[in-house]
């Protein structure tokens, strides 16, 4: 897993096709945050497509700076190296992308080959959707209901996420909040709240924007 405050990757599991001259081009995608997941996952593509002329893929790790690609049978540096540089060109990571061939019977070429497994990649990455992994602080604001509003219309008008509410005797709000933007946080609920919220960090956790 990533330990970036900051990273992209794909939101979903993907599968997309590509015809390029009777050739069938399969692109697998998924988001992976361990070498061992990406390697579980290639190995349930292969086992799903059998009689495929060609499994190829790439996956990029953030942590440890893994990245990994195979041929898998194509001409050297048709297939594999061009997936993972579509991964890296998109500045994505914890990301793998597994592209099915199954031949036509058309020579593609070098070229042809390079432009059909780049192109594979790309849809599958941008059927996948990217999203923008923030690592914030979960921020407890525990306050009486009288105050309920006026914070709720805080948290709106500065676009916080409010990742929880517990109505009990008094209301607690868990809100995320950016690491970098935390301190200001906690002194902006202090002063609007003239003192009376309870406010503490109380964990941290990635929160997934739309990219």
């Amino acid at each position: 897993m990533s330990k970036k405050e900051i990273y992209k990757t794909v939101a979903r599991e993907t599968e997309t096709l590509l015809t390029e001259k009777k050739s069938k081009f399969i692109s697998h995608v998924k988001p992976v945050d361990t070498e061992e997941a990406a390697l579980e996952f290639l190995n349930k593509i292969r086992s799903e497509h059998p009689s495929a002329t060609h499994n190829v893929y790439a996956y990029v790790i953030d942590e440890n700076n893994i990245s990994r690609y195979s041929d898998d049978g194509e001409p050297g540096g048709t297939a594999g190296m061009p997936v993972l540089d579509t991964i890296k060109n998109s500045g994505l990571v914890d990301v793998i992308v597994v592209v099915t061939r199954y031949f036509g019977g058309t020579l593609l070429g070098t070229g042809g080959l390079v432009r059909a497994y780049s192109a594979s990649a790309k849809q599958g990455l941008d059927d996948a959707g990217i999203i923008t992994k923030v690592m914030c602080d979960i921020i407890s604001v525990k306050t009486e209901y009288d105050l309920v509003g006026k914070l709720q219309y805080h948290f709106a008008a500065k676009e916080y996420i409010i990742t929880d509410t517990v109505y009990e005797n008094d209301v607690t709000f868990f809100v995320a909040s950016p690491k970098s933007d935390t301190n200001r946080l906690i002194a902006e609920l202090t002063e609007l709240t003239n003192g009376r919220a309870a406010i503490e960090k109380v964990a941290e956790k990635y929160i997934d924007k739309e990219s």
